[in-house]
């Protein structure tokens, strides 16, 4: 990590520090992004992977905070190359821009507390076993309701609730936990949509249901039908389908594409990766790496 965008400009990493009486530290009042960048070593190209839809995105999770960002979608856009072509690496990235109140002040609310925007990166590879599969249990915590914090949007704060998932999951021996609705349904893995594979179809929650509304999920719905020609299904799904589903994906920007061998001590399937995920894992990467075609319009390339 050697700069960041930060205060209205890009400085050392070093310098991109706030105080510890930030509103946005003291209340998790930020909402931010998730950007994958990957290194084409054929091409000595990096791809950002759908960067402006990332930043629609972050800024409708700042309406719902009060957060006005003062760049425009191609002025973000423009900053994060700039950002990424200046730190130079050459291997895959994750860039984390993050918009928040910024006053240094102690008291709760959203109205007439000022706001600002810093952006930076560091190098970033498999955040989840993508190979062969990794091993979750469903949590004792409940995926947050819409009611009590905004789902859709990626708020700072809400992530405490996936972040006691993960612990709980890592405690009881697993990489990840499934974590479910307050009546049972499977909503999410901490942190990623879900999707599960039975009897050749492939079936994942609705936006309605309190997930995130990935970007990488909308992307996957739409390879897995144009692609692979596989029907998806988007339902509510119940905890036992998942001991008995033929395979098990989770999909995000920081998991891309990582199979689930067990849940809950009982095998997916073979405990394998199952081919309907390893053709849409070998499809997504082809994309996200710059050398389908097709799919040149997911990417932004910044050297």
């Amino acid at each position: 990590m050697k700069y960041a965008f930060f205060k209205g400009k890009i400085v050392p990493f070093a310098d991109a520090k706030i105080s510890v009486m930030t509103h946005a530290f003291n209340y998790g009042t930020g909402v931010f992004e998730g950007i994958r960048g990957y290194w084409n070593k054929e091409k000595s190209q990096m791809f950002l992977v759908k960067l402006a839809e990332h930043y629609e995105r972050l800024f409708r999770s700042a309406r719902v905070l009060h957060i006005d960002i003062k760049y425009s979608i191609d002025e973000l856009c423009k900053m994060t190359v700039d950002l990424v072509n200046k730190n130079g690496y050459k291997e895959d990235v994750y860039v984390r821009p993050i918009a928040y109140k910024s006053q240094e002040k102690i008291g709760l609310g959203l109205i007439g507390i000022e706001d600002d925007l810093c952006i930076y990166l560091a190098p970033f590879g498999n955040y989840l076993d993508i190979s062969k599969g990794i091993k979750v249990c469903t949590s004792t915590w409940r995926r947050i309701d819409d009611l009590a914090i905004p789902a859709r949007a990626k708020v700072t704060g809400l992530y405490v609730n996936s972040s006691l998932a993960k612990a709980e999951a890592i405690q009881n021996g697993c990489a990840e936990a499934i974590m479910l609705s307050g009546d049972g349904h499977v909503l999410e893995g901490s942190g990623e949509n879900i999707f599960i594979v039975r009897d050749g179809k492939v079936f994942t929650p609705p936006v309605h249901e309190n997930i995130l509304e990935g970007i990488t999920r909308k992307a996957l719905i739409e390879m897995i039908q144009d692609e692979l020609k596989v029907v998806v299904v988007e339902r509510s799904i119940d905890r036992s389908e998942l001991y008995i589903a033929d395979e098990i994906f989770f999909c995000g920007t920081g998991a891309q594409v990582s199979p689930v061998s067990e849940v809950d001590h009982r095998k997916v399937g073979n405990g394998k990766v199952g081919k309907i995920t390893k053709k849409i894992q070998e499809v997504y990467f082809k994309a996200a790496r710059g050398d389908d075609p097709a799919y040149q319009d997911w990417l932004t390339p910044v050297y």
